[in-house]
C-alpha cells in the first residue's frame, strides 16, 4: 500500500502519535491507527513507535497503511431476530433492547451480526474501502446502542450498502426515535458539534469548538408526571453516536430515562422507581424510511415501542 508522510508544522502541540494520525488521516478511526502502530507500519523520525508516545512539531511521521482485518464472527443460529423486511439485497430488523449490533471488545458474540451470518443468503459484502472497520461489522450502515431498541437497515451487498450510505450522508433517511425524559424539553431543532469527551472514552459531548455538526429536531408530545417528565420524538437530521442521548442531556437538560452514562438519578422516589423498573435508556428507534437503492421503491417502517418502554410511559402517565 501506497507510504503516506506527513510534517508536523509549527502550530502542532506536544500531542499522542495515534490522536495526531486520526486526525491527519480523516476517515481512518484511530483504533486503526493503533493496530497499525502495534503491526509496526508508523515510524515518527525513521523509528517505530508506541500508540502513547508523544510527537510535536518538526516530527516527521510516515505510515504504511494495513489491509482490514476479516472477520472472525461465527454464525450464531441462537440469536433471535425481529425481521421486519427482507429481498435480495437488503433487510430490516426491529432490534430488541440488550443485543449488541456487532462485535466489538466484550462482546465477541452473540450479537446481531452473528444472527445474521446464521441466515441463509447472508453473506459478508466485500470490505469497504471508506471504512477500514467494515470486514468487523458486515452489512451494517448503522448502529443504534445496545440498550435502544428498534429499527435498523442492513445491506447483502455492495451496490446496497454504498446506496444506503450516500443516502445517510444526503440526511434522507427518515430515522425517528421515542423518548422518555427526566424534565420538560421544549420542540425545537438542536444543532451542535459533536465530538468524543476528552475526559472519558465511553461519552461524547456537544460541549466542544471542534468536530462534527449534530442536528437533532425535538418535538414534544406530552408532559408527564406533573411537568417533571416527558414523551418527546427525536428526528435524526445526523447520526452521530450517541447523538440523542447528548443532545437531551448537555443541550436541554433533559436527558433520558434511566440513563446511565448520560443521566442521573430522578431525585424523585416514583421516577426513580420508574427508572429502575425499565432499567435501559428510554429510547427506541419508531422510524425509518429510504429509497431502496436497487429498486428505487419508497420503503418506511415503523413499530411500538416494546413493552418495557411501554410500562414506564404508563407509569409516567398515572404519575401527577
Amino acid at each position: 500500500m501506497t507510504l503516506r508522510h506527513f510534517l508536523l508544522g509549527p502550530e502542532q502541540r506536544r500531542e499522542r502519535v495515534d490522536k495526531v494520525l486520526a486526525r491527519l488521516l480523516g476517515e481512518v478511526s484511530r483504533a486503526t491507527v493503533q493496530r497499525w502502530i502495534d503491526e509496526g507500519r508508523v515510524k515518527v523520525d525513521g523509528k517505530p513507535c508506541r500508540a502513547k508516545d508523544s510527537v510535536n512539531a518538526g516530527n516527521a511521521i510516515e505510515v504504511e497503511p494495513g489491509p482490514a482485518p476479516t472477520s472472525d464472527a461465527a454464525p450464531d443460529a441462537s440469536v433471535v431476530l425481529d425481521v421486519q423486511y427482507e429481498d435480495a439485497h437488503l433487510l430490516v430488523v426491529n432490534k430488541p433492547a440488550g443485543l449488541v449490533v456487532h462485535p466489538a471488545r466484550g462482546h465477541a458474540t452473540g450479537t446481531l451480526v452473528n444472527g445474521l451470518l446464521a441466515r441463509p443468503g447472508f453473506s459478508q459484502p466485500s470490505p469497504d474501502p471508506r471504512d477500514d472497520d467494515a470486514s468487523l461489522r458486515p452489512g451494517i450502515v448503522h448502529r443504534i446502542d445496545k440498550d435502544t431498541s428498534g429499527l435498523l437497515v442492513v445491506a447483502k451487498d455492495d451496490r446496497t450498502r454504498e446506496g444506503l450510505k450516500e443516502q445517510l450522508a444526503r440526511h434522507s433517511v427518515e430515522r425517528a426515535y421515542l423518548a422518555l425524559t427526566v424534565g420538560v424539553p421544549k420542540t425545537g431543532t438542536i444543532r451542535s458539534l459533536h465530538t468524543r469527551d476528552p475526559r472519558s472514552r465511553l461519552r461524547f459531548t456537544s460541549r466542544t469548538k471542534e468536530g462534527r455538526t449534530a442536528v437533532t429536531h425535538v418535538r414534544l408530545l406530552e408532559t408527564l408526571a406533573g411537568g417533571r417528565a416527558a414523551f418527546v420524538e427525536c428526528r435524526l437530521e445526523t447520526g452521530r453516536t450517541h447523538q440523542i442521548r447528548v443532545h437531551l442531556s448537555e443541550q436541554t437538560k433533559t436527558p433520558l430515562l434511566a440513563d446511565a452514562l448520560y443521566g442521573r438519578q430522578p431525585p424523585a422516589v416514583d421516577l426513580a422507581q420508574i427508572a429502575s423498573a425499565l432499567g435501559r435508556q428510554a429510547l427506541h428507534a419508531a422510524v425509518l424510511g429510504f429509497i431502496h437503492p436497487i429498486s428505487a421503491e419508497e420503503l418506511r417502517f415503523e413499530v411500538p415501542p416494546p413493552a418495557d418502554f411501554a410500562a414506564a410511559l404508563a407509569a409516567l402517565r398515572a404519575l401527577e
